[in-house]
């Protein structure tokens, strides 16, 4: 169901792009999105991500245009990584808010008054723009790094809310996002004017949206509904194609049957007047004009069983191109080796501590803010500051204990206790910030384990879908889902294997089938897992030992999630 030009605020036609390896993000994908709300979806590494650059220009077509009506407003997947940005620029006001505190304080700079312009209360409509997100007016002075990843996400929305462009861009809104900000980001979309363009693996965000676009098989096919929808729709419709294969593949094997009989009854009857023409049962002259008679019989026979079979097979053909076949990412984490009796680690709050002992499963919840990843980066910090960190875990890059990025400096964080029993943690941050960016997939590997061969490294992350000319392109450029299988693999490269793995967030950026891959994994390890995690229902599918809460207060609770 595609929607009309005439009425499309963002338009594609023909849109090609390569990235500077030569490996094909886009080709030639058309399509349009109209007014109101639209969930994009498809499979990680689909080319959803870079569709968004390419409306909002941050990238160029090698071939093809992109046309958007009117301003657009984009929220990148990767917003949280910039942790030095001020909270005043991801609300796009810091130049205007500097320039009226300079002006306050004395500075008569004509540059001032020009960066103002008319926007002289500015900082009450950037506080104002934080309360509507529910968000302290003080957060105004903060960094990115000083925020929880959900706290700088809803800052991002905030500021792209309130300058009313006609067109926004959301590309994964709803990572990091605690249930509160969730429902409040919800309240923001049902209310939200304009096109508003959603890349998200969020059922429930998705639900809120008018259509449906998909991008698959570098194909953009649109829908008239919301995920659900769609779903139910495209599931029955795999359902009639693999019914339409089946009957395919039944009349093909048909044709192909009667086209061998009727080749056993052509060389019988060769047979039979071969034999007459021998004995002469009959004159030569009736012999032969019996033969020639036969030949073109047999011909005409011949032509019309091969183009029925072919027909047949072609049938079989188109009707297994409609049958998805989609690659799924096989995840094994190694096994460890753990006994139920072994003491892993000890966590703990103001009033009492869990200790995590053998290959239990166990999830860390709370609002954004409270302190979940602190606890989590002290944990793995103590490891690394004995100098036991194991190899694939990416700590050295993204643990500091004092740094406290991931959460704001909530009060109860100091009273937060984590201690490690093993030197065999295996950390996974929220922000996949243990990759050199500028470095190709296989260098990073190579870095964790300088001892395997390049060859092994690069079917080990064959085996994460990362392949081909993917693996030699820089980290950077990779989408949210594509840098989580690289983190993983790095991880899994870790020998001895991890007695305990850590996860903050690792739903985040993740497809539906990954997700799947990722919780069957979790459940065979034979390993300990500690979690952190705003997705109720992959938590709930862990067969989890324990769930505690932390709240604002520093305050551990053992909760039940419920079935």
């Amino acid at each position: 169901m595609s929607i009309t030009t005439l009425s499309s605020a963002v338009v594609l036609d023909r849109v090609t792009f390569v990235w500077p390896d030569g490996s094909v993000g886009l080709d030639a994908v058309s399509g349009a999105f109209g007014a109101g709300r639209t969930g994009l979806v498809g499979s990680n590494g689909s080319g959803k991500s870079t569709l968004l650059r390419l409306i909002a220009g941050e990238l160029a077509p090698a071939s093809g245009q992109v046309s958007a009506i009117g301003e657009v407003a984009y929220l990148p997947q990767h917003l949280t990584l910039d942790t030095r940005a001020r909270v005043a620029e991801l609300l796009g006001v810091a130049e205007a808010l500097d320039a009226v505190r300079a002006i306050a304080a004395g500075d008569v700079d004509p540059a001032r008054f020009d960066a103002v312009g008319d926007d002289w209360d500015v900082e009450a409509r950037a506080e104002s723009a934080l309360a509507e997100a529910g968000l302290d007016p003080s957060f105004l002075d903060r960094t990115v790094g000083e925020l929880s990843g959900g706290e700088a996400v809803l800052v991002a929305i905030a500021g792209i809310r309130a300058r009313r462009a006609p067109i926004t861009l959301l590309d994964e809104p709803t990572n990091n996002l605690d249930r509160a900000a969730r429902a409040r980001l919800g309240e923001m979309v049902r209310s939200w004017r304009g096109t508003l363009i959603v890349v998200s693996h969020d059922v429930t965000l998705l639900e809120l949206m008018d259509d449906t676009a998909e991008l698959y098989g570098r194909e953009l096919s649109m829908f008239g509904g919301p995920y659900s929808a769609w779903r139910a729709w495209l599931d029955a419709e795999q359902d009639a194609a693999r019914h339409a294969e089946r009957d395919a593949a039944q009349a093909f094997k048909k044709e192909k049957r009667q086209r061998i009989e009727a080749q056993l009854k052509l060389a019988h009857r060769e047979r039979t007047a071969n034999r007459a023409e021998r004995e002469k049962r009959v004159p030569k002259i009736v012999a032969h004009g019996r033969r020639m008679a036969a030949e073109v019989s047999a011909g005409k026979l011949r032509t019309e069983v091969a183009e029925k079979e072919d027909a047949a097979r072609a049938a079989l053909d188109e009707a297994g191109h409609r049958i998805r076949d989609d690659a799924t990412m096989k995840i094994e984490l190694p096994d460890p080796g753990v006994s139920r009796s072994r003491r892993i680690a000890t966590i703990g709050g103001t009033e009492r501590s869990w200790t995590i002992q053998g290959p239990e499963r166990v999830a860390l919840i709370g609002r954004n803010g409270v302190g979940k990843t602190t606890l989590l980066r002290r944990l793995v910090a103590a490891v690394a500051n004995d100098a036991l960190a194991c190899e694939g875990s990416a700590v050295s890059n993204s643990v500091d204990s004092g740094a406290r990025e991931g959460d704001s400096p909530v009060r109860s964080q100091d009273r937060l206790s984590s201690t490690p029993h093993t030197d065999r943690i295996g950390y996974l941050p929220q922000r996949m910030d243990g990759l050199d960016e500028r470095a190709t997939v296989v260098e990073n590997l190579a870095e964790r384990a300088p001892e395997i061969p390049e060859k092994e490294l690069r079917n080990r992350l064959a085996r994460f879908l990362i392949r081909g000319a993917a693996m030699d392109r820089e980290v950077g450029s990779l989408s949210g889902g594509e840098r989580f299988r690289v983190a993983l693999a790095a991880l899994l490269l870790a020998d001895p294997a991890p007695h305990l793995v850590v996860l903050d967030e690792p739903t985040n950026n993740l497809d539906i089938d990954t997700v799947d891959q990722l919780v069957r994994a979790l459940r065979a390890y034979r390993g300990a897992v500690l979690v952190v995690s705003h997705d109720d229902a992959f938590l709930k599918r862990l067969d989890l030992d324990l769930t505690l809460e932390l709240d604002g207060e520093g305050s551990l609770t053992e909760v039940d999630l419920g079935s």
